[in-house]
């Protein structure tokens, strides 16, 4: 990545998440890509929202367990749209919830769905993330 940008990714959960490992085993997969990791663990979407404008992110990368990600995820891009980084900003969000959710999680706006299951491997999550960032 030599003479480029490096991809700078905002992880974080929802805010009463209390599963941390599947956040800490992305963000060292992006590190290990050579990515740039800001990691703001628990919080609410305006907070996340705010931060990526802040750290001038290109992706934030959410991290769910036992939250409703259909809700969370609404709220998230609702606000992202209304800070007006919707449109140049990926979003990804995996974790621990029902397969049935992928569908709409994508039309919401989410670039990357990966709920449990063999279409969550390393090279697919850096993949997506790469070529959303790219795009």
């Amino acid at each position: 990545m030599k003479g480029q940008k490096r991809i700078k990714v905002l992880m974080a959960m929802p805010a009463l998440e209390s599963h941390t490992r599947g956040l800490f085993t992305v963000a060292s997969m992006f590190r290990d890509a050579g990515m740039e990791v800001v990691l703001l663990g628990n919080e609410l979407p305006e907070r996340i929202v705010d931060t990526a404008l802040q750290e001038a992110v290109d992706v934030v990368g959410i991290s769910t367990y036992c939250g409703s990600p259909v809700v969370f995820g609404r709220d998230l891009l609702k606000y992202a749209e209304d800070k007006g980084i919707k449109k140049n900003t990926a979003f990804i969000i995996g974790g621990i919830f029902p397969p049935k959710d992928e569908p709409t999680l994508k039309e919401m706006g989410f670039c990357g769905v990966f709920p449990p299951g063999p279409g969550a491997t390393r090279e697919k999550i850096i993949a997506c993330v790469e070529g959303a960032v790219k795009k």
